[in-house]
Protein backbone atom coordinates (compact mmCIF):
# COMPACT_ATOMS: atom_id res chain seq x y z
CA UNK A 1 0.00 0.00 0.00
CA UNK A 2 1.05 3.50 -0.93
CA UNK A 3 0.00 6.15 1.41
CA UNK A 4 1.14 9.68 0.32
CA UNK A 5 -0.81 13.09 -0.24
CA UNK A 6 1.57 14.12 -3.07
CA UNK A 7 0.87 12.76 -7.10
CA UNK A 8 4.17 13.14 -7.99
CA UNK A 9 5.65 10.94 -4.89
CA UNK A 10 2.89 8.29 -5.75
CA UNK A 11 3.60 7.91 -8.91
CA UNK A 12 7.31 7.15 -8.94
CA UNK A 13 6.52 4.99 -6.26
CA UNK A 14 3.83 3.22 -8.30
CA UNK A 15 6.16 3.29 -11.08
CA UNK A 16 9.42 1.57 -9.26
CA UNK A 17 7.16 -1.46 -7.86
CA UNK A 18 5.71 -2.36 -11.34
CA UNK A 19 9.42 -3.00 -11.60
CA UNK A 20 9.94 -5.27 -8.33
CA UNK A 21 8.76 -8.94 -9.12
CA UNK A 22 7.96 -9.80 -5.37
CA UNK A 23 6.00 -6.55 -4.96
CA UNK A 24 2.63 -5.71 -5.77
CA UNK A 25 0.46 -2.73 -5.29
CA UNK A 26 -3.17 -2.87 -3.54
CA UNK A 27 -3.88 0.33 -2.82
CA UNK A 28 -3.07 3.63 -2.77
CA UNK A 29 -4.52 6.41 -0.63
CA UNK A 30 -3.88 10.03 0.05
CA UNK A 31 -5.10 10.15 3.77
CA UNK A 32 -4.56 8.24 6.84
CA UNK A 33 -8.96 7.49 7.16
CA UNK A 34 -9.11 6.11 3.74
CA UNK A 35 -5.95 4.27 3.94
CA UNK A 36 -7.17 3.08 7.60
CA UNK A 37 -10.60 1.88 5.66
CA UNK A 38 -8.42 -0.66 3.67
CA UNK A 39 -5.74 -1.52 6.23
CA UNK A 40 -7.86 -4.94 6.90
CA UNK A 41 -6.20 -6.73 3.77
CA UNK A 42 -4.93 -10.04 4.79
CA UNK A 43 -2.74 -9.75 1.73
CA UNK A 44 -1.56 -6.44 2.95
CA UNK A 45 2.49 -6.63 4.07
CA UNK A 46 4.09 -3.69 3.17
CA UNK A 47 3.10 0.20 3.74
CA UNK A 48 5.30 3.04 2.22
CA UNK A 49 3.99 5.61 4.38
CA UNK A 50 4.66 9.78 3.95
CA UNK A 51 4.96 11.65 6.90
CA UNK A 52 4.20 15.07 6.42
CA UNK A 53 0.27 14.85 5.68
CA UNK A 54 -2.41 16.65 6.66
CA UNK A 55 -4.92 15.89 10.03
CA UNK A 56 -3.24 12.29 10.58
CA UNK A 57 0.51 12.53 9.64
CA UNK A 58 2.43 9.33 9.23
CA UNK A 59 3.90 8.74 12.57
CA UNK A 60 0.61 9.06 14.47
CA UNK A 61 -0.68 6.67 11.52
CA UNK A 62 2.24 4.21 12.15
CA UNK A 63 1.54 3.89 15.86
CA UNK A 64 -2.44 3.34 14.96
CA UNK A 65 -1.75 0.49 12.50
CA UNK A 66 0.72 -0.84 15.37
CA UNK A 67 -1.99 -0.67 18.05
CA UNK A 68 -4.19 -2.74 15.81
CA UNK A 69 -2.47 -4.97 13.18
CA UNK A 70 0.62 -5.62 15.63
CA UNK A 71 3.76 -6.84 13.75
CA UNK A 72 1.76 -7.39 10.70
CA UNK A 73 1.98 -4.66 8.41
CA UNK A 74 5.59 -3.17 7.83
CA UNK A 75 6.20 0.27 7.49
CA UNK A 76 8.64 2.00 5.17
CA UNK A 77 8.68 6.09 5.67
CA UNK A 78 9.08 8.46 2.50
CA UNK A 79 8.93 11.74 3.24
CA UNK A 80 11.13 14.79 2.17
CA UNK A 81 12.55 16.00 5.79
CA UNK A 82 15.23 13.65 6.97
CA UNK A 83 14.63 15.16 11.06
CA UNK A 84 11.76 12.61 11.25
CA UNK A 85 13.92 9.61 10.85
CA UNK A 86 14.75 9.24 14.73
CA UNK A 87 10.92 9.11 15.11
CA UNK A 88 10.33 6.29 12.07
CA UNK A 89 12.14 4.25 14.31
CA UNK A 90 10.02 4.39 17.54
CA UNK A 91 7.50 2.63 15.76
CA UNK A 92 9.69 -0.64 14.08
CA UNK A 93 9.33 1.21 11.01
CA UNK A 94 11.91 -1.14 8.41
CA UNK A 95 13.63 1.84 6.49
CA UNK A 96 13.02 5.52 5.62
CA UNK A 97 13.30 6.66 2.41
CA UNK A 98 14.09 10.89 1.42
CA UNK A 99 12.27 12.45 -1.21
CA UNK A 100 12.77 12.25 -4.46
CA UNK A 101 13.19 8.48 -4.15
CA UNK A 102 16.01 7.27 -6.22
CA UNK A 103 15.59 3.74 -7.57
CA UNK A 104 18.69 2.35 -5.85
CA UNK A 105 17.54 3.29 -2.06
CA UNK A 106 13.84 2.10 -3.33
CA UNK A 107 15.04 -1.40 -4.42
CA UNK A 108 17.50 -1.77 -1.22
CA UNK A 109 14.56 -1.00 1.12
CA UNK A 110 12.28 -3.23 -0.90
CA UNK A 111 14.45 -6.18 -0.46
CA UNK A 112 15.51 -5.58 3.19
CA UNK A 113 11.29 -5.56 3.88
CA UNK A 114 11.48 -9.20 1.65
CA UNK A 115 14.14 -10.42 3.48
CA UNK A 116 12.13 -9.43 6.95
CA UNK A 117 9.09 -10.55 5.97
CA UNK A 118 10.07 -13.78 4.87
CA UNK A 119 12.06 -14.57 7.45
CA UNK A 120 9.25 -13.80 10.14
CA UNK A 121 6.62 -15.66 8.64
CA UNK A 122 9.13 -18.71 8.41
CA UNK A 123 8.95 -19.07 4.87
CA UNK A 124 12.94 -19.05 4.34
CA UNK A 125 14.33 -22.05 5.54
CA UNK A 126 18.12 -23.21 6.06
CA UNK A 127 17.16 -26.38 4.43
CA UNK A 128 15.56 -27.28 1.62
CA UNK A 129 13.47 -30.40 0.80
CA UNK A 130 11.31 -31.15 -2.02
CA UNK A 131 8.26 -33.29 -2.41
CA UNK A 132 8.09 -35.75 -5.41
CA UNK A 133 4.81 -33.47 -6.41
CA UNK A 134 6.51 -30.43 -6.48
CA UNK A 135 6.59 -29.26 -10.29
CA UNK A 136 6.10 -26.62 -12.62
CA UNK A 137 4.68 -25.91 -15.95
CA UNK A 138 7.15 -24.47 -18.77
CA UNK A 139 5.61 -23.83 -22.04
CA UNK A 140 7.43 -25.35 -24.95
CA UNK A 141 5.82 -24.07 -28.51
CA UNK A 142 2.16 -25.33 -27.85
CA UNK A 143 2.46 -27.96 -25.23
CA UNK A 144 2.93 -27.34 -20.90
CA UNK A 145 5.69 -29.37 -20.42
CA UNK A 146 5.58 -30.53 -16.50
CA UNK A 147 9.57 -29.72 -14.87
CA UNK A 148 10.15 -31.49 -11.62
CA UNK A 149 11.49 -28.62 -8.89
CA UNK A 150 13.73 -31.37 -7.73
CA UNK A 151 15.70 -32.21 -11.05
CA UNK A 152 16.57 -27.82 -11.91
CA UNK A 153 19.62 -27.07 -11.51
CA UNK A 154 18.96 -23.32 -12.72
CA UNK A 155 17.24 -21.26 -15.35
CA UNK A 156 18.93 -18.79 -18.04
CA UNK A 157 16.97 -15.57 -19.59
CA UNK A 158 17.13 -15.41 -22.83
CA UNK A 159 15.55 -12.68 -24.52
CA UNK A 160 11.93 -13.85 -24.97
CA UNK A 161 12.97 -17.00 -23.75
CA UNK A 162 14.21 -19.04 -20.59
CA UNK A 163 16.11 -21.99 -20.38
CA UNK A 164 15.83 -24.83 -17.79
CA UNK A 165 18.91 -26.44 -17.37
CA UNK A 166 18.47 -30.34 -15.56
CA UNK A 167 20.81 -32.66 -13.98
CA UNK A 168 20.93 -33.99 -17.85
CA UNK A 169 22.54 -31.85 -20.11
CA UNK A 170 20.51 -33.23 -23.14
CA UNK A 171 17.40 -32.41 -21.39
CA UNK A 172 17.66 -28.28 -21.51
CA UNK A 173 14.39 -26.77 -22.04
CA UNK A 174 13.79 -23.67 -23.77
CA UNK A 175 10.26 -22.25 -22.78
CA UNK A 176 8.36 -18.89 -23.85
CA UNK A 177 8.45 -17.04 -20.68
CA UNK A 178 10.08 -14.35 -18.99
CA UNK A 179 12.73 -14.42 -16.07
CA UNK A 180 10.57 -12.08 -13.58
CA UNK A 181 7.28 -14.26 -14.88
CA UNK A 182 9.14 -17.34 -13.63
CA UNK A 183 10.60 -16.04 -10.81
CA UNK A 184 6.77 -15.13 -9.57
CA UNK A 185 6.04 -18.56 -9.94
CA UNK A 186 9.07 -20.60 -8.24
CA UNK A 187 9.07 -20.92 -4.53
CA UNK A 188 11.24 -18.07 -2.65
CA UNK A 189 12.89 -20.47 -0.40
CA UNK A 190 14.17 -23.20 -2.89
CA UNK A 191 14.64 -20.77 -6.13
CA UNK A 192 16.37 -17.27 -5.69
CA UNK A 193 17.00 -14.86 -8.58
CA UNK A 194 21.43 -13.89 -8.65
CA UNK A 195 21.72 -12.49 -11.66
CA UNK A 196 19.93 -10.61 -13.91
CA UNK A 197 19.52 -13.74 -16.64
CA UNK A 198 20.07 -16.21 -13.86
CA UNK A 199 17.69 -17.85 -11.28
CA UNK A 200 19.66 -20.58 -9.56
CA UNK A 201 18.32 -23.71 -7.47
CA UNK A 202 19.59 -22.97 -3.68
CA UNK A 203 19.47 -26.90 -3.33
CA UNK A 204 22.04 -27.69 -5.99
CA UNK A 205 24.85 -24.97 -5.20
CA UNK A 206 28.55 -26.69 -4.14
CA UNK A 207 30.56 -23.66 -4.06
CA UNK A 208 30.18 -20.29 -3.45
CA UNK A 209 32.80 -17.00 -3.83
CA UNK A 210 32.46 -13.40 -3.46
CA UNK A 211 30.60 -13.02 -6.81
CA UNK A 212 29.96 -16.90 -8.06
CA UNK A 213 28.69 -19.89 -7.74
CA UNK A 214 29.07 -23.58 -8.60
CA UNK A 215 26.78 -25.30 -9.83
CA UNK A 216 27.26 -28.74 -11.49
CA UNK A 217 30.77 -27.36 -13.79
CA UNK A 218 28.90 -24.25 -14.10
CA UNK A 219 30.32 -20.72 -12.29
CA UNK A 220 27.24 -18.41 -12.73
CA UNK A 221 27.94 -14.81 -11.43
CA UNK A 222 26.33 -12.93 -8.59
CA UNK A 223 25.47 -9.49 -9.42
CA UNK A 224 24.06 -5.64 -9.14
CA UNK A 225 21.15 -5.68 -6.59
CA UNK A 226 21.02 -9.18 -6.31
CA UNK A 227 24.12 -9.58 -3.98
CA UNK A 228 22.32 -8.08 -1.09
CA UNK A 229 19.47 -10.48 -0.34
CA UNK A 230 21.81 -13.67 -1.52
CA UNK A 231 24.42 -12.41 1.48
CA UNK A 232 21.63 -12.81 3.67
CA UNK A 233 20.24 -15.99 2.35
CA UNK A 234 24.09 -17.12 3.32
CA UNK A 235 24.39 -15.40 6.61
CA UNK A 236 21.65 -17.92 7.64
CA UNK A 237 24.04 -21.06 7.89
CA UNK A 238 27.09 -18.56 10.46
Amino acid sequence: MIVDDEDLATSHLRSYISKVSFLNLLSCHKNAADALNSIENEDLQLVFLDINMPDVNGIELAHIIRNTKGANINIIFTTGFEHFALDSYKVDALDYLVKPIHYEDFIRAAYKAKTYIEKNSKQTATTIKYNETDFIFLRVEYELIKVYLKDILYFEGAKDYVKAYTANPKNCIKSLTTMKSLEEKLPINSFMRIHRSFIVSLDKITVISKSTVLIGKIFIPITGQYKEPFKKFIDQWF
